[in-house]
């Protein structure tokens, strides 16, 4: 279906749009995992993420009259971003669908990216709604609806990732592990790895929360997810393409899934320690090294880091996620005794002296002084639960911990 000549054929007319983005040794995950580990860094791309390969690749191979006609996507995110910038650099008009929720950060980078080579329609309150409606505008102007992973120019255009990475890599790449969210880049850069180095292991990676790859490999055929985690916005699908699904089948090795909560421990871990901004989706494959680590030891990795459009305001929510996940931030819901002194006696003698009080409000606006109190408390070690809950029943505090309780949790926090 994809075919090696229309990869070449794609890295050419890409030449001059695209950034060559770099291959870099990461020394820090490097002595990390006792292996060597580089970085495919597509967050450097021009709309900082691959997704402007795939779509200026399927726009410029329509035909004259396609393009008068006005090319159509639908997305909130980096495939809209791509396509606005290929619109503007082929100056055709695009019409891109984005949910009515999208936040004005995401419509302004797209807006920033087409200028006025683009009209943005807000619309319905997800992205399948916005994407119906879309469809439906192109059969009514007979314009060309751009996918953003199931179509095989697509494909092509994000399989020119995997041609940069064998262009600039010397000698064997043991493992490649790539995100994988409706399966374009992994079907494209499988494809041309599979071809020109085939002892490559290349393993995909989704958000544990939206894991549909992985539920339509088991079931040998494509499956809608029900509900998803919509965190790892730029990997989360409910439904993977019908082509990609057959694609990712013969090419991709194995396909594991990570947790959203470690997802944000490396996009701080990142950030922190390599000065690298990435979006959930960008940090995915970096990620999955840890699950990995026994059998990459000593082994030559490449990770593709697909994007760093990371909003700032999503930062606290990062931090709090990341946090739950390493057993540092515990919830409770506490009921004091009704006496003079109870709070005071638990911030004496049941936090520890490097605990920390981060939230604190009662679950009733009125008769307060009988109501539980919700309590988030931070620790500077994860093995301090343990002495922490002692003290607590030592005491004998009345409390409910709400970690893994999500029906109150999501509720009261």
């Amino acid at each position: 279906m994809i075919q090696l000549k229309n990869i070449e054929a794609a890295a050419v007319k890409l030449q001059g749009v695209v950034n060559k983005t770099p291959l870099l040794k990461n020394l820090n995950l490097s002595e990390r995992y006792g292996a060597d580990i580089s970085l495919k860094r597509e967050d450097l791309q021009v709309v900082r993420s691959y997704k402007i390969r795939g779509a200026y690749n399927k726009i410029i191979s329509l035909s004259t009259t396609e393009k008068e006609n006005g090319v159509v996507c639908a997305s909130a995110g980096n495939h809209a971003q791509g396509v606005a910038y290929a619109c503007r650099l082929l100056d055709i008009k695009g019409t891109i669908f984005m949910p009515t929720p999208t936040p004005k950060q995401k419509v302004k980078q797209v807006i920033n990216f087409g200028k006025e080579h683009i009209e943005i329609v807000l619309t319905g309150d997800t992205y399948d709604e916005a994407a119906k409606e879309a469809k439906t505008y192109c059969h009514k102007n007979n314009a060309a609806f751009i996918h953003p992973f199931d179509d095989v120019k697509v494909m092509e255009g994000q399989a020119t990732v995997g041609l940069e990475i064998l262009a600039e890599a010397q000698g064997l790449i043991d493992y490649l592990i790539l995100p994988i969210g409706g399966g374009g880049l992994a079907s494209g850069v499988g494809t041309y790895f599979k071809q020109l180095s085939p002892n490559t292991i290349i393993i995909g990676v989704e958000p544990q929360g939206a894991p549909s790859m992985s539920e339509s490999m088991a079931q040998n055929e494509v499956v809608t997810l029900s509900n998803i985690n919509k965190f790892v916005d730029g990997a989360a699908v409910q439904r993977v393409g019908d082509k990609t699904f057959e694609i990712c089948k013969q090419k991709i090795d194995r396909v594991i899934t990570v947790p959203e909560g470690e997802v944000c421990t490396n996009i701080l871990r990142l950030y922190n320690e390599d000065a690298i901004v990435v979006e959930p989706a960008g940090a995915l494959s970096i990620t999955a090294l840890n699950k990995l680590s026994k059998e990459i030891k000593g082994k030559r990795v490449v990770c593709i880091v697909s994007g760093g459009n990371n909003d700032i305001t999503r930062t606290a929510e990062i931090k709090e996620r990341s946090m739950l996940h390493e057993g540092l931030k515990h919830y409770f819901m506490i009921n004091f005794p009704q006496r003079v002194g109870a709070l005071r006696e638990f911030l004496v003698d049941v936090l520890g002296p490097a605990d920390d009080i981060s939230h604190f409000e009662y679950s009733k606006k009125n008769s307060r002084e009988r109501a539980p109190a919700i309590i988030g408390i931070e620790l500077a070690k994860a093995s301090d639960f343990v002495s922490l809950i002692e003290r607590m029943e030592d005491k004998n505090i009345k409390y409910e911990h709400l970690n893994n309780k999500p029906e109150l949790f999501h509720y009261l926090i």
